[in-house]
């Protein structure tokens, strides 16, 4: 018996017409006549209409929005050269200095990330249930390195790590400020004297702004235990010194004023308290306010203040040797807002090139931050086994944002 296939089988609901088709065995056509199906024109005119809608509904009735998401950008062929020289420039330092690759996950478990980035902790981009698994985009490359310090029981390397990472931020493309971008970080872990570590993060940082040429830059150093200090004998409880810490790191953005009507409105801190921090956190120089405050009679009496500053001394006499305190500010001020830094603090600022026709030098905040974090490999370790580290970040987006800024004010010039 001869099988109707779809076509042929259709062919049976046609109505009369023409008969065009092939004679069947059992009797009767199967008819290929072409002819409208059944139904009014009516109805035609309406699943046409349906069909459209649903076409709609699902998004085919338009189309997409040809745009990158908020705080992404694409990059063209000559940005990409001019930033693999970049990169290029960063990474031969690094290698100069005895470091070795290593790469992790752009996906970390949420876990990993969490409670390691203070009032940061609500910038990281975390994902949907994935097969029973609570993810995140990482946010930096630093808890991911200590978290691969701890799984592979390693204690004793020297890294560097050049990636991608991702910050639910406020995007301003202008100051090279985005949501995803590269970071190029250089960390120290292990067992060493005192301050050595330190200090060549530093000369690395002092190193790669030199090569570069990106003009006239300060390097502004602290130690999180002379802040800890400083609260401590300003009246400051426990309790409150990480959230303390968070408001005096906004020194570089907005004046003292706000600074301490934030610090008394929302963080509850005393005016008194306020004002008495107020007279620690506006100071900065050199191995003189070191000494000045080794002398305090107050600070001089906490634990935690003398054992940084006493660290501090040592620091500034190896950048002595390096030649390098020239670039050096001792700024108390500074305080970096995340979680885990235990000891020393840095952070590289450009200075405001002295340009004539530039109206508004590009501002792109600091270009290179980094510290100790002895405490943060023993976060993940099973057994708390501590680690400690220093390392530095390189902002290799700001730094592009700056070139390319220089770039396009040259070809204008040349216009004109």
């Amino acid at each position: 018996m001869l099988r109707l296939g779809p076509l042929a089988a259709a062919g049976r609901l046609l109505p009369a017409g023409p008969r065009l088709g092939l004679p069947c065995p059992s009797g009767g056509w199967v008819s290929l006549s072409r002819s409208r199906p059944p139904g009014p024109v009516g109805d035609r005119g309406l699943l046409a209409r349906q069909v459209r809608a649903a076409a709609g509904s699902a998004g085919g009735g338009r189309s997409p929005a040809l745009k990158t998401p908020k705080g992404t950008r694409d990059h063209p062929p000559a940005h990409v050269a001019l930033r693999d020289r970049l990169l290029a420039a960063v990474v031969t330092c690094f290698k100069r200095h005895g470091a070795a690759a290593i790469d992790t996950p752009v996906l970390e478990l949420r876990e990993t990330l969490t409670g390691k980035y203070g009032e940061d902790t609500k910038l990281i981009y975390e994902l949907q249930d994935q097969g029973g698994e609570l993810l995140a985009l990482r946010y930096d490359l630093t808890v991911p390195f200590a978290r691969y310090l701890a799984m592979n029981k390693i204690t004793n390397m020297k890294r560097y790590h050049v990636a991608k990472v991702y910050r639910r931020d406020n995007p301003a493309t202008t100051r090279g400020r985005y949501r995803e971008f590269y970071q190029c970080d250089f960390d120290i872990a292990g067992q060493f004297d005192p301050m050595i570590p330190d200090a060549e993060c530093l000369k690395i940082v002092h190193e790669i702004l030199s090569d570069l040429q990106l003009g006239d830059f300060i390097i502004k150093v602290n130690d999180r235990r002379i802040l800890n200090g400083v609260f401590a004998v300003c009246g400051i409880p426990e309790s409150k010194f990480i959230t303390t810490c968070s408001t005096v790191d906004k020194l570089d953005k907005m004046p003292w004023e706000e600074v301490r009507s934030e610090m008394v409105g929302e963080k509850g801190l005393s005016p008194e308290a306020a004002d008495h921090i107020g007279e620690y956190v506006q100071l900065h120089g050199g191995l003189d306010l070191i000494e000045q405050l080794l002398q305090d009679p107050k600070l001089s009496q906490n634990k935690l203040a003398k054992e940084g500053l006493g660290d501090m001394k040592l620091l500034f006499e190896y950048l002595t040797l390096f030649g390098i305190t020239g670039k050096i500010s001792f700024d108390l001020s500074l305080a970096r807002g995340l979680d885990y830094y235990t000891g020393v603090i840095f952070e590289a600022v450009l200075l405001q090139p002295e340009n004539d026709h530039v109206e508004e030098p590009v501002s792109v905040g600091s270009v290179a931050g980094g510290g100790r974090y002895d405490g943060l490999v023993g976060m993940f370790d099973p057994k708390g086994r501590k680690v400690p580290c220093v390392g530095v970040s390189i902002g290799i987006e700001r730094i592009f944002s700056i070139l390319e800024q220089r770039l396009k004010l040259r070809s204008e010039d040349e216009v004109r």
